[in-house]
């Protein structure tokens, strides 16, 4: 194992579950796919590169390894089951999730669609039971009428011992909303989400959080602090921002996506955008050092110093990726270094603010 890797102490998470603090995202590895009339997979991604990627990651000592029934429509979840074979059970700890992919059912929450989108996701993941299992999105239909059985569904898995915790996302919109709704007529995405924690009380919350995430506002505590009240752990997704801020992406040399690719639709990935980002990196990289591995490592840090109460989940698609991640960690950033990645960033979100609403529009999906 690696020294670097192994400095970081597990943490002890809700229901009891200790895991590396750096978990493994696995959204990408599900490569290329469509849903909801949208791209929704990495055109990226190669299955070889995955598995290596995979088997690096425990070898590094990560133990959490997050999913989802839509994740390349169960391709993600047979890869990590393939991992899931060929080491104890009880030395990985397992996430998936539920919601986004309806079939031929009436809802993806519809009671017994769920039950069979469990066993199908216990079957690709070579396992009897998941450590978390996750409400995926807040789309309940119509006036919520799937939301209670949803929620009985997700404590009679628990009762059967099919799944040990339950978890929900934090505050967000459902993905063709953020395509099809105008901006002003959404709704409010934390009232929301504050009306479902009360009628779901999960273990677990699913949050986007990195340096370009806005503080509360004033007055209101942050979800770490709403999550540690009510005894909730948070699983972290896209630390990195999809890579954005480790400032691998060359303005010039602008990243090219296939079919079935979400970042296609992502305008943080186009030449103006990116251009904006890399020259408002440029204070990250003067202070703490010009390499991905340099930015890689604060971007974790400020995630990683922000609460004990939660994991990051990082995504890849080879074991460079992997490697790097888990490597990255080095002494932790001060109060004066969080300050300064703070400012930073809320000075690169001011440009990228500016440059257009186009920006604006695509911001939650980014970050």
């Amino acid at each position: 194992m690696s020294d670097t890797a192994s400095e970081l102490p597990y943490r002890t998470l809700t229901g009891g579950l200790n895991v590396h603090p750096i978990g493994i995202g696995c959204w990408a590895i599900g490569g290329p796919d469509n849903n909801l009339g949208l791209p929704m997979g990495w055109s990226t991604a190669d299955d070889d590169a995955s598995m290596r990627g995979l088997e690096a990651a425990y070898s590094l000592g990560a133990n959490l390894y997050d999913t989802a029934d839509v994740y390349g429509h169960g391709h993600s979840e047979r890869l990590i089951g393939r991992l899931v074979d060929s080491v104890p059970r009880a030395s990985v700890v397992l996430s998936s999730k539920v919601g986004y992919f309806t079939g031929t059912a009436a809802h993806a929450y519809e009671p017994n669609h769920m039950r069979r989108q469990l066993e199908t996701t216990l079957e690709n993941l070579r396992t009897d039971h998941l450590d978390v299992y996750f409400l995926h999105n807040a789309e309940f239909g119509e006036d919520d009428r799937f939301l209670d059985g949803a929620i009985d569904m997700m404590r009679t898995f628990q009762s059967e011992g099919l799944v040990k915790t339950v978890g929900m996302r934090g505050p967000h919109r459902f993905a063709t909303e953020r395509v099809n709704v105008p901006k002003e007529q959404r709704k409010d995405k934390h009232a929301r989400f504050r009306y479902l924690f009360d009628r779901v009380q999960p273990d677990y919350l699913a949050c986007r959080f990195n340096a370009l995430t806005p503080p509360p506002p004033a007055g209101q505590k942050d979800i770490f602090a709403f999550a540690a009240e009510h005894g909730a752990s948070i699983l972290i997704n896209k630390p990195l921002s999809q890579g954005l801020l480790t400032g691998k992406y060359d303005p010039a040399r602008p990243p090219t996506f296939a079919a079935g690719d979400h970042r296609l639709r992502k305008a943080w990935f186009t030449p103006d955008a990116l251009d904006i980002i890399d020259d408002g990196l440029r204070p990250l990289r003067e202070r703490f050092g010009a390499s991905t591995a340099d930015l890689t490592r604060v971007a974790l840090h400020y995630c990683l110093q922000h609460a004990d109460n939660a994991a990051l989940l990082v995504g890849f698609t080879g074991p460079e990726q992997v490697t790097q991640n888990l490597n990255a960690i080095g002494d932790p950033l001060t109060d004066e270094d969080i300050d300064f990645v703070r400012l930073t960033a809320g000075r690169l979100q001011q440009q990228l603010d500016a440059a257009g609403e186009v920006f604006l529009d695509e911001k939650d999906a980014a970050q």
